[in-house]
């Protein structure tokens, strides 16, 4: 159909276990400096004992802070959990859930993902949503399978207005830190499909107004050939995002 997607572009730096205290605030700073207005929506997400920290820093400033996890539950005995209360006492907008690194890492099932999501929806953040398919999995043609999955699980219970919270990002594993991107072209296939997926499940609304974004190896140099593609709404960057200058020229070109 003639769908007008009417999607902002969200561009994220996903700082994973990287940084020392000096070095986060630094970084904070620089990226705050550098984005002036907010045609795309850009935030940042340091590991969980700078958050408070950074967050001082990106006050005033259109960049949003945002948590790498967040716990299942909402308080209670869960030594080591950090619920979605506490992280929207420390400035964040929003957490990313499902990572690949959590899944295949840390072992996180699809049921534990889809309570994370209710949990951190329903506390009042808003959630960047990992998904994507491992390099066995695509090489047998299964990816499709996968994303099926994936988002079927994930967003499994929803109201349409928590949808209206929820940012995708499509992140083939095999890309994850490889130095291996997605072309364009598979980017654009991926994302299109796992849009007919929220548009078969919840209707031309949620498909045409959900943010995709892509993770995978982003740098300065792909992100242009990535954008361009109707699907691809935006970016969650890992390494190119410890750079202040690599990461806003991703912003910048994602604008």
């Amino acid at each position: 159909g003639s769908h007008m997607p009417t999607r902002k572009k969200f561009v994220a730096g996903n700082w994973k276990m990287n940084t020392t205290l000096a070095e986060a605030k630094a970084l904070g700073a620089a990226v705050a400096k550098g984005v002036t207005d907010d045609r795309v929506t850009v935030a940042v997400f340091p590991p969980y004992p700078w958050l408070t920290a950074v967050g001082e820093v990106l006050k005033g400033s259109p960049v949003a802070l945002g948590a790498q996890d967040v716990s299942s539950e909402k308080k209670g005995a869960f030594t080591g959990e950090v619920s979605p209360a506490m992280l929207l006492e420390t400035g964040c907008k929003y957490a990313l859930i499902g990572h690949s690194e959590r899944r295949h890492i840390i072992g996180e099932s699809e049921t534990f993902i889809n309570h994370k999501v209710h949990t951190a929806l329903e506390e009042g953040l808003s959630v960047v949503l990992c998904m994507g398919e491992t390099l066995a999995e695509r090489e047998r043609g299964l990816q499709e399978r996968v994303f099926q999955r994936q988002v079927y699980a994930a967003c499994a219970g929803l109201t349409d207005e928590q949808f209206g919270r929820i940012v995708i990002a499509y992140e083939p594993v095999w890309a994850i830190g490889t130095g291996k991107v997605a072309t364009p072209e598979q980017a654009q296939e991926a994302h299109a499909f796992v849009r007919s997926k929220l548009r078969l499940l919840y209707g031309d609304k949620i498909a045409d107004s959900t943010p995709i974004v892509y993770g995978g190896s982003v740098t300065p140099d792909n992100t242009v050939g990535l954008m361009s593609q109707p699907d691809v709404d935006g970016a969650l960057v890992g390494g190119a995002s410890l750079k202040a200058d690599s990461f806003l020229a991703i912003v910048k070109a994602a604008g």
